[in-house]
């Protein structure tokens, strides 16, 4: 593992004096013809602030709610149908501060701002914010720091397509001396000691602002610039590694500029380690994969007289980063240390800092940290000149996409893999790695590691089993019960000392997932039952194991039942061919599955990797989805969305990798390639002289356009699929792999279509008995037989639960819509 040792130079980091903002400063309460005040600071009225100093530009409409339930400035909001923007003419090339607040409401007695669907971006090409549903972030300020090198500077609002809009609440705009965020912070990367020169040229947004052993500053208090500070304790990884030391009640050497940096209340309070602990160690959760401006607030008021600051700070991210502080003698004397580093893919940054181990007498203490994320340049097109012309820019993007979707999504596939490819070779496990690929520090050991805490310390411990058990239901994972490999690790196959078979997952080193995946897998699967989805059984996680322990599932993936590889095709033989009616079941099946996933709880989830070897069927051939490792629970939290590509190749949905926002219809999109995979019996993506036949959603689609899908199916399919119930099965494929999430169906509406198709068949069935359905073996279990319904009639809406309470999560569709 590496470490890297930065030695900094004292007077770079000493608290600049800086006593006053800059002239530059507006405070708008948007879609209003008066001001109010909110914390010491006058919001004017967009209508009346309306001049050559600041304007807005494009079409808008100012809108109102007067609830007195409303914060005064939430209130009323300035709407947008087409690209606008609000046009500041500034008098300063500096660093500015940008507040956003959006507050969602009802106006005009039935519409809801909550419906809106917009992104913000800065003429300087810079996207502050992207909302996908106005209701699923509710009250927020959102903060940026960004620097203008220009006289005259725009914020667009970019409704997301044509039937939608965007809006704004209130907008600060505030000017900032030059030095309070400047380029002479170190890159925390593997090159040592290095400055990133880059912290000027990009925007910033604030994602953590800490009083470390203080409490909460609101903007109500003396806090500069109005920026909230929150305490330090719900970060913290073990609550007994430190105290929080007496507030200071002396003054500070070289006060004159604190003021506009940090409060004093940040600095007169620390946390400071206690004599039992190896570190203090906090964790907070980022984007995977993103550049981090983080800033140190260090005063040491402990000392009773000046000496070395002599303890460590960590910083893990891509890298173990080892910082030793300098010779600082002074005492009660501010400073701030500024550091950019990359985060990794757990979705945390963790920092922490411990005692020197090289002294007897060094101490470890943090006044405050604030941790901002490097704005992305924005890929949106739209005309930084002429606002108003929303229409034509999303017209552009239209006939962008349709004119080049085809050669354009073969391409982005081909980089994704590139990219994919790239980086598990970058991915080599060091030799002092965790198993889960993380560097672990050799000096000290983390707090998280204390007598062998588990990653997982709040969960259901039912679940929890002894690796001993494990050892002997695998007999201590002997290689001849190896029944796979995928991204976690070894595939086992196990018998429990009850004689239950079951499915032994165990983490490896050197694969791409690890704690993570580990984590989310228990967490879904720990609180969710249904017949179509595979079940947890149990969990390990003694010292450095993961294993996840599922029920066996008999027959495999579906795809061992489609088709195989040439490799494989001496065992082909071996696997019984399915008919259209098992196909269409086994459809039925994991369509449900997904449908209770996305709304059988009060949560939802997006699976995030449907694809056919994660559709595994148990001996009577019912189809449930497994492997939840990537799978999202719940809403995506607009602060911290995941933007990270996740997938598998060829089941991405293009609008997922386009705009990088995961929804539901992204599952829904990857189960039309699935679909596609029954029928064709072959993968997503071939090698193929003919362009239009290396992808399978692209080559379906052709087909299905031309009313001829039957002539790229299976041909073992010959002669038993009913036209009827195959025009249906490609209609509802159809409808799955449109280009637009919005125009795709929902997982239930797909789950009644495949009954409808599947009854289609069995009608047609029994017109033509020479149809061979003697290896039908799954009709007879997959769903209890009546008079009245088909094989394969289960309702969609039943949750499958089998479970003790056997409780219904989701509503009949009849109660909402009437018989169907």
């Amino acid at each position: 593992m590496e470490k890297f040792h930065l030695l900094l130079i004292p007077s770079l980091f000493l608290l600049p004096v800086v006593s006053s903002l800059a002239a530059d400063t507006y405070f708008i309460n948007c879609g209003s013809k008066s001001s109010v005040s909110v914390d010491h600071r006058t919001f004017v009225g967009d209508d009346v602030f309306n001049s050559d100093s600041l304007k807005v530009v494009g079409t808008s409409k100012s809108i109102r709610n007067t609830s007195v339930s409303l914060p005064v400035l939430y209130q009323t909001a300035r709407i947008f149908e087409q690209q606008s923007s609000y046009e500041f003419k500034l008098t300063s090339n500096t660093t500015y501060i940008i507040r956003l607040h959006f507050f969602p409401f009802m106006y005009d007695g039935t519409n809801n701002l909550s419906d809106a669907s917009f992104d913000v971006a800065t003429s300087s090409k810079f996207l502050l914010f992207s909302a996908r549903r106005a209701s699923d972030f509710q009250a927020t300020v959102n903060e940026y720091f960004t620097t203008v090198n220009a006289r005259t500077f725009k914020i667009y609002f970019i409704p997301a397509h044509n039937s939608s809009l965007a809006f704004v609440n209130a907008i600060e705009v505030i000017g900032l001396p030059d030095d309070f965020i400047n380029d002479s912070a170190i890159a925390v990367f593997p090159v040592n000691g290095t400055f990133y020169s880059g912290v000027h040229s990009n925007s910033l947004r604030t994602l953590y602002r800490i009083n470390v052993g203080g409490s909460e500053v609101s903007r109500t208090m003396d806090s500069p610039l109005w920026r909230e500070w929150t305490g330090d304790d719900q970060y913290l990884v073990s609550k007994n590694s430190a105290n929080n030391c007496t507030a200071f009640s002396g003054s500070f050497t070289g006060k004159e500029g604190i003021l506009d940096i940090a409060p004093d209340i940040v600095y007169k309070t620390c946390k400071q380690i206690n004599s039992n602990a190896s570190n203090i160690t906090w964790h907070f959760r980022v984007r995977k994969k993103a550049k981090h401006f983080i800033r140190f607030h260090i005063c040491d008021i402990l000392s009773q007289t000046g000496g070395i600051l002599n303890f460590e700070l960590h910083i893990y991210s891509n890298f173990e980063h080892h910082i030793g502080y300098p010779e600082i003698t002074e005492t009660e004397t501010p400073y701030f240390l500024d550091f950019v580093a990359d985060s990794d893919d757990s979705g945390y940054i963790k920092i922490s800092v411990g005692p020197n181990n090289t002294s007897e007498t060094s101490n470890a203490f943090l006044n405050g940290i604030e941790i901002m994320e490097f704005v992305s340049n924005t890929t949106l097109l739209f005309n930084d000149s002429v606002d108003g012309h929303g229409g034509q820019h999303k017209n552009l993007i239209i006939g962008l996409a349709v004119a080049g979707g085809a050669m354009i999504f073969i391409l982005i596939m081909l980089l994704l893999l590139i990219v994919r490819y790239r980086r598990r070779a970058k991915g080599l496990v060091m030799k002092d790695e965790t198993p889960q690929g993380r560097a672990r520090p050799h000096s000290w050991v983390p707090a998280t590691s204390e007598n062998s805490a588990s990653p997982l310390p709040n969960f259901n411990l039912n679940l929890k089993m002894p690796l001993s058990e494990i050892l002997a239901a695998t007999s201590n994972f002997d290689t001849k019960l190896l029944i796979g490999e995928g991204g976690f690790g070894k595939v086992y196959k196990g018998t429990l000392s009850d004689g239950m078979k079951v499915a032994v997952k165990r983490s490896e080193s050197g694969h791409g997932q690890g704690l993570p995946e580990f984590q989310t897998e228990v967490t879904v699967l720990s609180k969710i039952h249904n017949r179509h989805l595979v079940s947890l059984i149990g969990y390990c996680d003694e010292g450095s194991e993961m294993i996840l322990v599922y029920e066996f599932m008999e027959k495999g993936t579906l795809r061992d039942h489609l088709y195989t590889s040439k490799e494989d095709s001496i065992n082909s033989s071996t696997i019984p061919q399915l008919t259209w009616k098992q196909r269409l079941e086994m459809c039925i099946g994991a369509a449900k599955g997904l449908h209770y996933l996305h709304t059988g709880s009060d949560w939802g989830i997006i699976h995030r990797d449907v694809k056919s070897t994660n559709i595994l069927l148990d001996e009577y051939y019912v189809a449930k989805v497994a492997d939840f490792g990537l799978s999202q629970s719940g809403a995506p939290d607009p602060d911290h969305d995941d933007m990270d590509l996740k997938g598998s190749f060829g089941y991405l949905d293009p609008e997922y990798v386009r705009t990088l926002e995961l929804t539901y219809k992204s599952d829904v999109y990857a189960f039309g390639v699935v679909l596609l995979e029954v029928l064709c019996a072959r993968p997503p993506i071939v090698s193929s002289s003919r362009r239009e036949e290396i992808n399978l959603a692209e080559w379906g689609m052709i087909w299905q356009k031309k009313g001829q899908l039957e002539k790229i199916a299976d041909p073992l399919l010959g002669g038993q699929i009913n036209p009827s119930s195959l025009r249906k099965f490609g209609e509802i494929t159809e409808r799955c792999l449109k280009l637009q999430g919005a125009d795709r169906p929902t997982m239930l509406d797909v789950c009644w279509d495949l009954q409808y198709a599947l009854q289609l068949q069995h009608t047609a069935v029994h017109r033509e008995p020479h149809e061979d359905s003697t290896t039908d073996i799954s009709s007879s279990y997959i769903f209890p037989a009546s008079s009245t319904n088909f094989p394969g009639d289960e309702d969609c809406n039943s949750n499958g639960d089998d479970d003790e309470f056997g409780s219904k999560l989701v509503f009949s569709q009849s109660m909402i819509d009437g018989p169907r």
